[in-house]
Parts: C-alpha cells; sequence; structure tokens
C-alpha cells in the first residue's frame, strides 16, 4: 500500500475524532498525534501489563496524548527516556528522583522536560526495557501508522543500531484509531500493546521488528536535520 493510502487512513482518523468530538487540544488533530478524550484512562492500565511492570527503563515519545504515561512512569520510579522534537537533540533522561511529588505532569512537557532531565549521548543511552510510542492508527494484529514523519520507527532503529536488543512496544489510543487491515511497511515497528481507555489488547504479533536503521531509504535531507543519525552513519563509516 503506497503513501498516499497511508494517509487516507491518517486523514479518515483525523477526521472521524474530531467530528465524534473525542479529539483534544492540541486542535486540530491533523497532522499531529491525536490527543484524545480518556488518555488518562488509558495510562492508568499500564499496571496491568506485564512489559510495564517489570521495566525500569522507558522510552515514551513526548506527544500531548503520552503526557498522561510519561508522568505514570515517572510515579512509579521507572527512568524517563524522551525523545526530544523531531530528534534534533536526541534523547533526554528523567530520574524519578529528580521530580518532586505532583509535578509529574508538568516535568514531562517538552516545555519543561529540559529543567528535569538531562540530555544523554549515544554512549549513555542505558538499555530500554520498554518503548511507548502514540500512534494516529494501529490494529490488533499489530500494525501502527504514526504521522507521517517517521521518527517513531527511526527512534527504535536507532537503539538496534546502539545494540539494544528487540523490545516490546506499547501504544495508548482511542478506540476510534483501531482500524482494519493495516499496511506494514519494512522499517515500520509493530506493536506488541495497545491500550485503549476501556481495554488493555495484548496484540501477540507475528511482524518482525526491524534490525536497524535502512540507511539507502534515508534522505539526506534526514540525515542533516537529525546529527545523531549522522553521527550514527559517520561511525559505521569509521568501522568499515
Amino acid at each position: 500500500m503506497s503513501n498516499e493510502n497511508k494517509m487516507k487512513i491518517r486523514k479518515k482518523v483525523w477526521e472521524e475524532m474530531e467530528e465524534s468530538g473525542v479529539a483534544r487540544f492540541p486542535l486540530p488533530v491533523e497532522g499531529r498525534i491525536p490527543n484524545f478524550v480518556g488518555a488518562e484512562k488509558a495510562a492508568e492500565k499500564l499496571d496491568e501489563v506485564s512489559d510495564f511492570r517489570k521495566a525500569e527503563r522507558i522510552k515514551v515519545n513526548p506527544d500531548s496524548p503520552q503526557n498522561p504515561v510519561r508522568a505514570e512512569v515517572i510515579r512509579r520510579e521507572k527512568v524517563l527516556f524522551m525523545p526530544t522534537p523531531r530528534l534534533r537533540e536526541g534523547f533526554l533522561r528523567i530520574e524519578p528522583k529528580k521530580v518532586p511529588e505532583g509535578k509529574e505532569r508538568k516535568a514531562t512537557t517538552i516545555k519543561h522536560s529540559k529543567t528535569y532531565g538531562e540530555h544523554v549521548s549515544l554512549e549513555e543511552l542505558e538499555d530500554i526495557d520498554l518503548v511507548i510510542t502514540g500512534s494516529v492508527a494501529v490494529s490488533r494484529d499489530g500494525v501502527r501508522i504514526g504521522k507521517g514523519g517517521g521518527y517513531s520507527d527511526i527512534e527504535y532503529a536507532v537503539l538496534k543500531e546502539m545494540g539494544h536488543e528487540d523490545i516490546p512496544v506499547l501504544t495508548t489510543v482511542h478506540p476510534i484509531q483501531i482500524q482494519g487491515d493495516l499496511p506494514q511497511g519494512e522499517h515500520d515497528v509493530p506493536l506488541d500493546w495497545i491500550l485503549t481507555p476501556e481495554e488493555m489488547i495484548e496484540t501477540k504479533t507475528e511482524l518482525e521488528k526491524p534490525s536497524g536503521l535502512l540507511w539507502d531509504s534515508l534522505p539526506e535531507k534526514k540525515l542533516e536535520a537529525i546529527p545523531i543519525l549522522k553521527e550514527l552513519k559517520n561511525r559505521w563509516k569509521n568501522i568499515y
């Protein structure tokens, strides 16, 4: 299925969310990982997920609907890794002990995360136990469609390039975002868990996760815009 058809799916979900009144600030949701009514309830279900309970270090995307998730990671005294927007400045590491009680939501927003967290280099990225990502559309067999920038997939591939093992992946969404059959691209990272305000879905996906970055498919423009990609590419050049 082409990128054009993927965009049709995104537009369908964005429109349905706004028309039904489940879309939440920031609006409009088009072009975004959409925030949704019930995002907090979905985050409350994290404790039902075995991979979350045993995780010590968790990477969560910086988008609005996953702010309750990031706060819950801190409340559960787990170390939070946040990608900076569009990976321009790599990753932030936020330790629970550095966040005052009651400030978990504030400390894990894009605006305030730099105050409570610290930038970490690729070498300083500890092994991640769980990846939590935002989505525009998902399917019950584990396929995920993001907003189209590919950053979530790139972040996962960067971890693989750094030698991390396969990491379970979870998303929180509104039920409207659960669609039927969805296209799975070579670089797309499948989901192991889907949480909605009402439901916990273990996808038991049979789809394989990428083993690393697909360098040939990364445009030079993206390499220039994301310094850690350039750093990784130069590292491989020096090795070989």
